[in-house]
């Protein structure tokens, strides 16, 4: 397959693909976006990549694909990795990929940009989004103390999604997990030890947004 991927550096939903396909042996051409310009705002870009005006973008052999959560289903049955072994395992994946999208990635992603890469983000936002925060990752965190995965006894896609946003520098998020979440810091170095596993900023590269952190 011929994959090309739509991303900017600092995309926790890019880097859901990038890592991805890398602990699938599969290689990828990466398109660098300029999201800090503005470009997935106009209509051109709208109308020629992603009418939803969304990154990322993966280009499957031409045809373009939108939407973390599918996607990454589409590869895990295309390569049978990180898939459900059964219904019910398949069952849970979806719960957690439902969860992330709508609550963790969506919590860290505004609240990751608004705190680290904009001048004068508003304290009272910041502090409303950091109290969501704080629920869904202790809602992950009780989830993990007594589970290596997130579903079954070995990783799926739900762990590649959930694990995204988590796995940029601290400095960024604010979050120390090693400190606060132990179970969570566990296991992240369980997927980080998994074959050809590469951190966010190695395998995104590119022109970076300016950071105010």
């Amino acid at each position: 397959m011929a994959y090309r991927l739509h991303y900017f550096p600092e995309s926790g939903n890019s880097y859901k693909l990038a890592l991805m396909l890398t602990l699938c042996g599969e290689d990828f051409e990466p398109i660098w976006t300029d999201f800090g310009g503005g470009v997935t705002r106009t209509a051109e870009w709208r109308e020629r990549v992603n009418e939803m005006g969304e990154i990322p973008v993966l280009e499957d052999s031409g045809v373009r694909l939108t939407q973390t959560g599918p996607i990454l289903l589409r590869l895990a049955e295309r390569y049978g990795r990180f898939g459900g072994e059964d219904d019910a395992e398949r069952f849970e994946i979806l719960r957690w990929l439902f969860w992330d999208n709508h609550k963790l990635t969506s919590y860290m992603a505004t609240y990751r940009f608004l705190r680290a890469f904009t001048a004068s983000a508003d304290r009272g936002v910041l502090a409303f989004l950091r109290g969501r925060l704080d629920d869904c990752l202790g809602i992950l965190e009780r989830h993990l103390r007594d589970r290596a995965f997130v579903v079954g006894r070995r990783p799926t896609v739900a762990d590649i999604s959930i694990i995204a946003y988590l796995s940029f520098p601290k400095e960024e998020s604010g979050y120390d997990l090693a400190a606060t979440h132990p179970a969570i810091h566990a296991w992240q170095g369980r997927i980080a030890a998994l074959p050809h596993w590469r951190a966010p900023y190695d395998l995104l590269p590119g022109k970076r947004l300016r950071r105010y952190v």
